[in-house]
């Protein structure tokens, strides 16, 4: 080999070794060994209180029958799906390493006072408790160390915002909530506007008008899992202006314009709570007769 070629396996060799130590981030890595297994194991059926504590939060969520309900910071119905969904990915939690065993490294993994302490019980008593830290390096990964351990775990998943939703991310945010089968007429009023969709006949109808299927279909799934963007908890005063009102399965449900925002407040007659809806997701459902009947008809 040339002069040139001893030179570039030189210089090549260097930056091996320079991208080694890059990634193994001196400073942080204190231990290197391997473990397998789960962080904790759980019975998703006898979960019934999971805590949550951040230092900017505390979240507590107790399973009454079979829902799930806030119990802090509020008393509120809890979104069934994200509850599930935290105790699913908690319970798949595989440790793919130890990086850490040393307590004054806690900090640098932000497992110590600056982690989310999250406690879980079975059956009324604590199964378990563990810290979740912030990110790994490739996002899809968490740093975590179970309670009462000096030992930091590299675990697989993105958990940290599965752990710190937003409050209004654990409420239930079901304005009204209908089988689609259920639904077999829809009233629409528009101020002094008024038209029916009707089902007759095995076929959706708007007064004598034919209808566009695919319109009264997505139409229909709206209606079904009626959902909000956010509560509105304190009082409205004075009332707002009701701008439109949708009547199905026995219950109404009342829209108000706030051009500010470009959003409604949205109530429905089954519950004293107002909601906010942005103006694109209320549009879903506030159809007028042109949008449903067929063109021609």
């Amino acid at each position: 080999m040339t002069r040139n070629t001893y030179i570039l396996i030189g210089i090549l060799a260097v930056l091996v070794v320079v991208a080694y130590l890059v990634m193994q981030k001196p400073g942080e890595r204190s231990s290197s060994s391997d473990t397998e297994g789960k962080l904790v194991t759980l019975d998703s059926l006898a979960v019934n209180k999971i805590e949550i504590k951040s230092p900017t939060r505390k979240v507590v969520l107790e399973k009454k029958g079979v829902e799930w309900y806030l119990a802090e910071p509020l008393s509120y119905r809890a979104d069934q799906s994200n509850v599930a969904s935290l105790i699913h990915e908690t319970n798949n939690l595989e440790v793919k390493s130890i990086v850490s065993n040393k307590p004054e490294k806690q900090s640098v993994f932000q497992v110590d006072s600056a982690g989310t302490v999250v406690r879980i019980f079975e059956n009324g008593a604590e199964k378990t408790s563990f810290v979740i830290g912030k990110a790994g390096s490739s996002y899809s990964e968490t740093y975590a160390r179970r309670a009462n351990s000096n030992d930091v775990a590299l675990v697989g998943g993105a958990m940290s915002y599965i752990f710190n939703r937003p409050v209004k991310e654990w409420r239930d945010r079901t304005i009204l909530s209908a089988p689609m089968e259920r639904i077999k007429e829809v009233k629409f009023q528009y101020e002094d506007t008024t038209f029916v969709l009707a089902f007759k006949d095995s076929t959706w109808m708007v007064g004598k008008d034919s209808t566009q299927d695919w319109v009264v279909n997505s139409l229909l799934s709206s209606l079904s899992s009626l959902q909000a963007d956010d509560f509105v908890d304190t009082l409205i005063t004075p009332p707002p202006k009701i701008n439109a009102q949708l009547s199905y399965t026995g219950a109404q449900v009342s829209f108000s314009y706030l051009k500010t925002g470009d959003k409604y407040l949205v109530r429905s007659s089954s519950s004293p709570q107002w909601f906010e809806m942005q103006s694109w997701r209320a549009n879903q459902v506030l159809k007028r007769k042109k949008d449903l009947v067929k063109s021609g008809t």
